[in-house]
């Protein structure tokens, strides 16, 4: 058991849509009877604190001994997003509470809130045999569909109720098409937030979220709908603006980041850091299949070797899969290796805030890399399934730009690393 100390939340003043979560299941509200509620919307909009808030007011009102659901996409964003908080919100209301790091779980009073990821199908089974008075999903739509159905099932105590909140995806996700359109016949409380309900914004914060985003993403996570991802996945790459003329640069430090394939194409590509901006500064890209010949692992790391010539490289970051290159380039020892985050479409909406930053350049000499630009698009038959993917074709210099922009200029999970002149 671990106790350390927490600083007491800074409480800003809370917007009527703020408030009208917070007391929703007040007695004497029209919405006391609701048995689930969802607030969606806009990124920074206020509503994950105030559903913080609401949620822990509830339970210690209502309960005592009984036991509830937290859930995130991981732990580790539940941490983040929740768990930090939480204790800021407890510490602030003066109020005792046990957090349980390596268990993952918190007693506050004689309430037990357990932490649980939904991180894909099978995490549901880590439910099974739990009875809970409440559940608080945090960005539920990142939820598999069996992880949620367990979760409400599992919330079986007379007066249960379910907090969720999310920013919004495909119009088919099934939390749109199952819970929200279906609001009113299964008793729940739908709540939109836009920026604007967040008091705490300047008006100078919100135009700054607003540039980060574009297309598909702007729709999403600024005006807060939930829209279909459709045509060329980076629609703000502009080569009037993106494309560099390749010369030569006083380069700080460089990376490669690799998407490596046997029977698909192996690309390396080399990023070079100069005046606060990361230039792809070459490409490597073969495919055996184009050329009717294969490459051995050993082939790809002397090209690998070339490729880099006598620069000094931070790491190579490829994606955890290619465990047999990754293993030939450990035991070789010259190169350090970095594991890529791999979240596909944490990724892309990375890469397209970089583009539209224009914290990333090309040079012009990188034309499998423009090529791929131009047809990367989203894959229609998945979006009518409520799933945002891209299209596997034509991706190999795209995955290797998502590994490099989401494990190194966005490794905080907030925002681009900053970078000192």
């Amino acid at each position: 058991m671990t106790k350390k100390k927490i600083k007491g939340f800074r409480f800003q003043p809370f917007s009527i849509k703020q408030k009208k979560l917070l007391f929703f299941w007040e007695k004497g509200s029209p919405f006391a009877d609701r048995d689930i509620v969802i607030a969606d919307g806009a990124i920074r909009s206020g509503k994950t604190i105030a559903c913080i808030c609401s949620f822990l007011r509830w339970s210690l009102k209502h309960f005592n001994g009984e036991n509830f659901i937290l859930s995130g996409k991981t732990i580790g964003s539940l941490k983040k997003n929740v768990i930090g908080p939480m204790q800021q919100i407890l510490t602030a209301w003066g109020l005792q509470y046990t957090y349980n790091r390596s268990e993952n779980f918190i007693i506050i009073g004689d309430n037990t809130y357990y932490m649980y990821d939904a991180s894909n199908e099978a995490s549901q089974d880590k439910l099974q045999g739990l009875t809970a008075a409440g559940a608080l999903a945090d960005e539920v739509a990142l939820f598999p569909q069996n992880f949620v159905d367990q979760m409400i099932g599992r919330c079986s105590v007379d007066g249960a109720k379910i907090f969720m909140n999310c920013n919004p995806g495909s119009p088919y996700h099934f939390v749109k098409t199952e819970l929200i359109d279906k609001a009113k016949e299964k008793n729940i409380l739908y709540m939109h937030f836009t920026m604007d309900d967040n008091l705490s914004l300047s008006e100078k914060v919100k135009e700054r979220f607003r540039r980060m985003f574009s297309g598909v993403f702007f729709k999403r996570y600024i005006l807060g709908l939930w829209v279909q991802a459709e045509g060329i996945i980076y629609d703000m790459f502009d080569e009037v603006k993106h494309k560099v003329q390749t010369i030569i640069r006083a380069y700080r430090e460089f990376y490669v980041s690799c998407d490596y394939g046997t029977q698909n194409a192996t690309v390396f590509l080399l990023w070079g850091l100069f005046e606060g901006k990361w230039y792809l500064v070459d490409e490597y890209y073969y495919s055996g299949r184009d050329t009717g010949k294969q490459k051995t692992d050993n082939e790809y790391y002397e090209d690998l070797e070339k490729f880099i010539g006598d620069r000094r490289i931070k790491s190579v970051i490829i994606d955890p899969s290619a465990a047999s290159f990754i293993a030939l380039i450990k035991k070789k020892g010259r190169l350090t290796v970095k594991q890529a985050k791999n979240d596909v479409l944490e990724g892309i909406r990375n890469v397209g805030s970089a583009l539209n930053d224009l914290l990333i350049l090309f040079n012009d000499k990188c034309i499998n890399t423009f090529k791929e630009f131009f047809s990367y698009i989203w894959d229609e038959k998945a979006v009518q399934r409520g799933e945002d993917k891209p299209v596997k074709v034509m991706d190999h210099a795209m995955d290797a730009t998502r590994y490099f922009v989401n494990t190194i200029l966005y490794r905080n999970n907030i925002g681009p690393i900053t970078v000192r002149m």
